[in-house]
């Protein structure tokens, strides 16, 4: 699998995607988070564990206590996500005005002919 269907795995569970939400914001531990999603703390470190493997998010080890965690996004997964849609976009740009042009030229020989 690549990077990117990891990415876009991880992403297809609406739970995950409101933690990037969150994360969008500022950095947060995991019990903030599931408070704010309202999950249990083992729901949200499996929720965490996903988005750590597929890199979308980092944890970071704050001050003297190794269990205090705060977890940030990682940018790099997401330029490439973004990458890949501007390059369908491009793609779907291009085929309509395609079809626009057709439709347009269709439609100027339908009223030529009387139709």
């Amino acid at each position: 699998m690549s990077a990117l269907d990891e990415t876009l795995a991880a992403l297809a569970d609406p739970t995950r995607r409101g933690v990037v939400d969150l994360l969008r914001k500022r950095p947060h531990r995991a019990g903030e988070l599931a408070d704010a999603l309202e999950l249990s703390a083992p729901a949200m470190s499996r929720h965490l564990r996903v988005l750590r493997t597929t890199g979308l998010v980092e944890e970071d080890h704050q001050g003297e206590d190794a269990r205090v965690r705060t977890y940030r996004l990682r940018a790099e997964p997401f330029h490439e996500l973004r990458s890949w849609v501007e390059e369908v976009e491009a793609f779907w740009t291009l085929e309509l005005a395609a079809f626009k042009a057709h439709a347009e030229k269709t439609r100027g020989r339908k009223r030529r002919h009387g139709k």
